[in-house]
């Protein structure tokens, strides 16, 4: 019988409640930071006398910093108590914290305005684990893949449209902050609103007693996870796929005006195409897995990951313009289309490579201690955003330019892959198998 596409799911109330109330999320993470990004950019003495490279550091790092913090806690929380209930406390959260934000943007108070960055940190750090343990308590083995995709892209696609947003709200004068602050809170409100109709999730281990030691959970978190190999495999895999995301998104800024000589519409333009990637790539997973957990799509994702940034690098060398370009001035230089095709398949080679990884975890992990899983994943994710972070510092100011750190980055990329499958033959097993059965298929 012909399964039916993932897309049915966004019909149906197990599902699409859900789905929208973790979009908007995403959404509005990023309209509120961009927009306060932008105006710290473009309006830094009206605000405040501290540096901009400062505050332009500071704030994502706050916005990073809830996970390590808290993770141990929220997955701990996420497994105990029932998870429709955990996201209308923290959709109802999202709501003060909006309103906070609101305060501090109508007075200009950036202090205010940070400390909503942070909270918006908790408010991700507390609905990540509910995010993935949520899955497969609804969704049948076979739509596992294709719902995972389905979460991925809207994330992505939450994360690109809040920027955009975010960007082009603040700058309406003269009531760019007056739509931001007011937006904010009118989304939260709708993502409380989806959260109220999800259906009820039971608990899994109701019974568990809270440690509310950070440090000693945080641990023992890690230790417990690291006793399933494939799943703590799956995990550190999984991490360093945001590594790699971290030093490359972090560079686009800088590329798209220092080495493609583009303004910001050129900036926003690889965001976009990267984005779209992740989103059309996490969408494939369902068809070529063939509505299975298909954990050999992850090689496949990580041969395309190296292959294409490293010719990211190249194609960066071959571009051709000298002068500033805007969007449409920017397709007519020699190798544009390269560095675009390069970014889009990065993406779609991210999709299909992070996915999987995703539905591994979710179905090889102990029931009752999948929340907690999650939240281990979130903490390492954490920990290799900021390694990546440091690095790509030591390596820019020890001379690398941009493109060689693309470089870089898509060797330990290849390096990091042959580890983890050196470590977990499986991954390799499977991958031929599902080649051999792509290829004798008509």
């Amino acid at each position: 019988m012909r399964k039916s596409s993932q897309f049915v799911l966004l019909t149906q109330r197990r599902f699409a409640p859900f789905f929208c109330a973790q979009f908007l999320g995403a959404f509005n993470d990023n309209v509120f930071k961009t927009a306060l990004l932008t105006a710290l950019t473009f309006d830094a003495l009206s605000w405040t006398t501290l540096d901009r490279g400062l505050l332009n550091n500071l704030i994502p790092g706050l916005f990073i910093l809830p996970f390590v913090l808290f993770s141990a806690l929220s997955g701990q929380l996420a497994d105990k108590f029932e998870k429709s209930r955990i996201t209308r406390y923290v959709k109802l959260l999202e709501i003060v914290i909006m309103g906070i934000s609101a305060i501090g943007w109508m007075t200009q108070n950036l202090w205010l305005l940070i400390a909503a960055v942070a909270g918006m940190g908790l408010h991700s750090t507390l609905f990540g684990p509910v995010k993935y343990a949520y899955l497969p308590q609804k969704l049948a083995p076979h739509e596992l893949v294709g719902g995972n995709g389905l979460v991925e892209m809207g994330t992505f696609v939450g994360i690109l449209l809040g920027e955009v947003l975010g960007a082009l709200l603040i700058s309406q004068r003269p009531w760019g902050i007056e739509l931001v602050a007011g937006g904010a809170i009118v989304i939260a409100i709708a993502g409380w609103l989806f959260a109220r109709a999800m259906p009820m999730s039971p608990p899994p281990a109701p019974e568990l007693k809270i440690n509310w030691n950070i440090a000693t959970e945080t641990v023992g978190n890690l230790r417990f996870s690291s006793r399933n190999k494939p799943v703590f495999i799956a995990m550190l895999a999984n991490s360093w796929f945001w590594f790699y995301g971290a030093i490359l998104l972090a560079q686009f800024p800088l590329y798209a005006k220092e080495y493609l000589h583009g303004d910001h519409s050129v900036f926003v333009l690889l965001l976009t195409i990267f984005s779209l990637g992740v989103g059309t790539g996490s969408l494939l997973c369902e068809r070529l897995s063939n509505y299975k957990v298909e954990i050999g799509l992850v090689p496949l994702g990580a041969i395309g990951l190296t292959i294409f940034c490293f010719d990211l690098s190249l194609a960066s060398a071959a571009y051709s313009a000298v002068e500033q370009v805007n969007l449409s001035a920017y397709f007519q230089q020699a190798g544009s289309v390269r560095i675009v095709f390069d970014c889009l398949m990065i993406g779609i080679f991210g999709g299909i490579y992070i996915v999987p990884l995703f539905a591994m975890v979710q179905t090889r992990c102990e029931p009752t201690h999948m929340s907690r899983t999650i939240a281990g994943m979130n903490i390492l994710n954490a920990l290799f955003m900021v390694a990546a972070a440091l690095l790509a510092m030591v390596l820019l100011q020890a001379g690398l330019s941009i493109p060689q750190l693309f470089m870089v980055t898509a060797l330990l990329n290849a390096v990091v892959a042959g580890w983890i499958f050196w470590a977990m033959p499986e991954f390799v097993q499977r991958f031929r198998a599902w080649f051999l059965r792509q290829r004798d298929e008509p």
